[in-house]
C-alpha cells in the first residue's frame, strides 16, 4: 500500500524523477498538509458566507482554491491507480471520478470536501503499515553501531564500523554491549538477553563454544567471541528479510478482491449513471460514488495480517507471509521430524551401569574427565558429567577414530570408548547391555568399570505441547525420521505418536507427505535439518526451528520458531484462527456497510449532501474494522512455569 494510490502519485507529480524523492513519513506528511490547507479554505468560505452572504462569488471563488490545492494528489492518485492497479487503487479511482464530477457541476465545496476526508483516511490506513516498516528498520538499528576487534597477537583492540566485520574476526564484549554478529564464545562467560529475537525474557548463559547472535545483549562478563556470519547471513538479518517479506506479501482474500475489482468499478459506474438518468438528481450520483468507496473492504486482510504477523514476531514466531498465516488455520494433521523437532538433538547420558565392585560415581567423574578431552557428541554428552573442578588430571591423551580415546592418570592408563576398542586393547568386558543408542565402556589401569549409555531425548515441553495441539483438533500426528525403528518406536511411545515412519531419506519424507495430502489432509510439517527441507516445501505449512535449524530448512519454511519451542506450535495455530475469524468479521463489516451505504445513496435518501454523509459515514466502518484488527494485539500467550520441573507449556490466552 505505501507504493500504490496516493503515495506514489504524490511522489510523481509533486518530485522530479532527476530529485531523491521522500520517504513515506515525508508523502504521508505532505498529503495531510495540503489537507489542512484546504480545510483551513473551506473553514474561511464558511465564515466568509456567514459575515458576507450576497458575496456569493468571493465565496465561491476560496473553495475553488481549496479544491484546486488537493486536485493533483487525488487525480494523479487515480491516473496510477490505472497504471499500477490494485485494490487500494479503487477508492482512488471512485474518488477522483466523484470529484470530477462535483468540479463539472460546479459544486466547489463537495470537490474539496471529498478529497480532504479521503486523504485523511489514507493517512490513517497506511499510518498503521508504516509502523511496522519503522518496527522492521528499528530491528536494523540494533546492530548499527561499532566493535571492539581484536588485532595482533597481542590482543590489541580497535573500534570499527560494524559493517568493517567480516568472518573469522575476533571481537571483545563488555557487560551492556550488543553483539554486532553472530558468533561462537571463544573465551568467557555471561548471559545473554536475546528477547529482541526469539522474545524470550530468560537470558541465557553462555560459555566457551556457545553460539551468540547478533543483536543479542551481553548482560555480564567480557566475551570474546569468534565472528561467523555478518550483515544478511546473520539470524537477525534474516528476521529482517522474513519480516519485509511478511509485509510485502498479499493475503488471499486480498488477491480474491483484486480479481473483481474491474467488474465492481462497472457496477458502480452503471449503477451511479442509472441513478442520474432517472433521477437527475447530481447529489445522489456523487453520493453512489463516494458510498462505494470500499476502504474497509480493502483494509480488512492486511490490517488485521499485519497485526498478527507483529504479535507472533513478539511470540517468538516468524511468517513469511499473511498467506501461511491464514493457511495454518486449515491443518489437520502434524507431521514432525524426530532429531532436533521433538528432541533436543543432542545425546545425553540416560544410565550409568558399573561392574561389580565399581561406584556410579566413580565412572561418572572418569567419564567425564576422559570425554572432556574429545569433541565426538558422545564425548561431549559425558563431558557434562562432572563439572571442571572435580575432573582428574589426564596426560596423553589420544583420540583414535571410530574406536575412543586413551589416556594416562599417573601410572594406570585409562580408555573410553566403544566395545571394539576394549577387544583391541585385549581388556575383557562385562555384558552389553541391551540398550538401542549409543554406549561406550571405561576401563582403569586394564580394568573394565562399565557402560555408560546415552541417547537423544525428547524435549522437556514435546508431550505438553503435542497434548496441547491434540486439543486444538489436531490428533493425527505423524513422526518421520531417518533414525533407527527403535529409537524412533521409543520417542514416539513417550509423546503418544502411533503413526511412526523411520529409516527414511529425505525424498521418502517428501512422499510421506504429499500421501497424506493425497488421502485429504492438510499437514502442518515441522523441521530442522536440511534433510527436512523437501518435506518443509510438500506440506501445506513448513515450520522451522530456528534456534538450532539450518539455513536450507530456513528458506524452505514458511514459518519459524525462533526459540525452537514446540510450545509455540499452539500459539501460533490459536493466533492464525483468530486471526482468521476476524478477517471474515472485517470483511463482513466491510461488505455489508458499504452495500447499506449504496442503497441510502441510490434512493436519495442522504438528501443534497449525500456525497458529503457518505465521504464521513463510510470512514466509520473503516475504523471499526481497524479497531477490530486492533484486538489481535491483545493477543498474549506467554509462558508459566510454576517449577522447573512442571511442563514449561502452560499458557495463559487472552481473547
Amino acid at each position: 500500500m505505501t507504493d500504490s494510490g496516493i503515495a506514489a502519485a504524490t511522489q510523481r507529480a509533486f518530485w522530479p524523477w532527476r530529485l531523491p524523492r521522500p520517504g513515506p513519513h515525508a508523502a504521508l506528511a505532505f498529503r495531510l498538509t495540503l489537507s489542512m490547507i484546504a480545510a483551513g479554505l473551506l473553514a474561511v468560505t464558511v465564515v466568509w458566507r456567514v459575515l458576507f452572504p450576497a458575496e456569493t462569488e468571493v465565496a465561491a471563488l476560496i473553495a475553488g482554491v481549496a479544491a484546486t490545492v488537493v486536485a493533483v494528489p487525488v487525480l494523479s492518485a487515480g491516473v496510477s491507480s490505472l497504471i499500477s492497479p490494485d485494490l487500494h487503487g479503487i477508492t482512488d479511482r471512485l474518488v477522483a471520478i466523484a470529484f470530477i464530477a462535483a468540479a463539472a457541476t460546479g459544486d466547489m465545496t463537495t470537490a474539496a470536501v471529498l478529497p480532504i476526508v479521503m486523504i485523511l483516511a489514507h493517512v490513517l490506513e497506511e499510518r498503521s503499515l508504516l509502523s511496522s516498516q519503522a518496527a522492521i528498520r528499528s530491528l536494523g538499528r540494533l546492530v548499527e553501531a561499532s566493535a571492539r576487534r581484536l588485532v595482533g597477537d597481542d590482543g590489541a583492540v580497535e573500534v570499527v564500523s560494524t559493517r568493517r566485520l567480516a568472518a573469522g574476526d575476533a571481537i571483545e564484549l563488555r557487560a551492556g554491549d550488543r553483539i554486532p554478529a553472530d558468533g561462537i564464545v571463544r573465551d568467557g562467560t555471561s548471559s545473554i538477553d536475546t528477547a529482541s529475537l526469539t522474545g524470550e525474557s530468560v537470558p541465557v548463559d553462555v560459555v566457551a563454544g556457545d553460539p551468540v547472535l547478533a543483536g543479542s545483549i551481553n548482560l555480564d562478563g567480557r566475551l570474546v567471541v569468534n565472528v561467523t556470519r555478518v550483515g544478511g547471513e546473520t539470524t537477525l538479518g534474516k528476521i529482517i528479510a522474513l519480516m519485509r517479506q511478511a509485509e510485502q506479501a498479499k493475503p488471499p482474500i486480498t488477491r480474491l478482491l483484486e480479481r473483481y475489482a474491474g467488474a465492481y468499478i462497472t457496477l458502480i459506474l452503471i449503477i451511479a449513471a442509472g441513478v442520474w438518468f432517472a433521477s437527475a438528481d447530481t447529489a445522489a450520483m456523487l453520493a453512489v460514488l463516494v458510498a462505494s468507496c470500499p476502504c474497509a473492504l480493502i483494509l480488512a486482510a492486511p490490517a488485521t495480517a499485519i497485526a498478527a504477523i507483529a504479535v507472533a514476531a513478539r511470540h517468538g514466531i516468524l511468517i513469511k507471509g499473511s498467506g501461511f498465516l491464514e493457511r495454518l488455520a486449515e491443518v489437520t494433521s502434524i507431521v514432525f521430524d524426530k532429531t532436533g523437532t521433538v528432541t533436543r538433538g543432542q545425546l545425553t547420558v540416560v544410565g550409568v551401569v558399573p561392574s561389580a565392585g565399581q561406584s556410579r560415581e566413580t565412572l561418572a567423574q572418569l567419564a567425564a574427565a576422559i570425554g572432556a578431552t574429545s569433541n565426538h557428541p558422545v564425548s561431549r554428552a559425558l563431558a557434562g558429567l562432572a563439572p571442571d573442578g572435580a575432573r582428574l588430571p589426564l596426560v596423553e591423551a589420544r583420540e583414535t577414530q571410530g574406536f575412543g580415546v586413551t589416556a594416562r592418570i599417573g601410572d594406570q592408563a585409562v580408555a573410553l570408548g566403544r566395545p571394539a576398542l576394549f577387544e583391541r586393547l585385549g581388556i575383557a568386558v562385562s555384558q552389553i547391555p541391551d540398550h538401542d543408542g549409543p554406549l561406550a565402556g571405561l576401563s582403569r589401569g586394564g580394568e573394565f568399570m562399565g557402560w555408560l549409555l546415552l541417547a537423544d531425548q525428547a524435549r522437556p515441553e514435546a508431550e505438553w505441547a503435542l497434548d496441547d495441539l491434540r486439543s486444538l483438533g489436531l490428533e493425527r500426528q505423524v513422526l518421520l525420521t531417518g533414525d533407527r525403528e527403535t529409537v524412533a518406536r521409543r520417542i514416539a511411545a513417550q509423546l503418544r505418536i502411533t503413526d511412526v515412519t523411520a529409516d527414511v531419506l529425505p525424498e521418502q519424507k517428501m512422499a510421506r507427505v504429499l500421501q497424506e495430502i493425497d488421502q485429504g489432509f492438510q499437514p502442518l510439517v515441522v523441521g530442522d535439518g536440511i534433510n527436512d527441507a523437501l518435506a518443509l516445501k510438500a506440506g501445506a505449512v513448513g515450520v522451522a526451528m530456528g534456534a538450532q535449524g539450518t539455513d536450507v530448512a530456513l528458506a524452505s519454511a514458511d514459518l519459524v520458531l525462533m526459540t525452537s519451542d514446540l510450545c509455540r506450535l499452539g500459539t501460533a495455530i490459536r493466533l492464525s484462527r483468530r486471526c482468521r475469524r476476524t478477517i471474515h468479521v472485517n470483511v463482513a463489516i466491510g461488505l455489508v456497510w458499504t452495500v447499506i451505504l449504496v442503497v441510502l445513496a441510490a434512493s436519495g435518501i442522504l438528501g443534497h449532501q449525500g456525497a458529503l454523509i457518505a465521504a464521513v459515514v463510510h470512514n466509520f466502518s473503516t475504523f471499526a474494522g481497524m479497531a477490530n484488527a486492533g484486538r489481535l494485539l491483545s493477543f498474549d500467550e506467554m509462558h508459566v512455569s510454576p517449577s522447573p520441573r512442571e511442563p514449561v507449556c502452560q499458557e495463559r490466552a487472552e481473547g
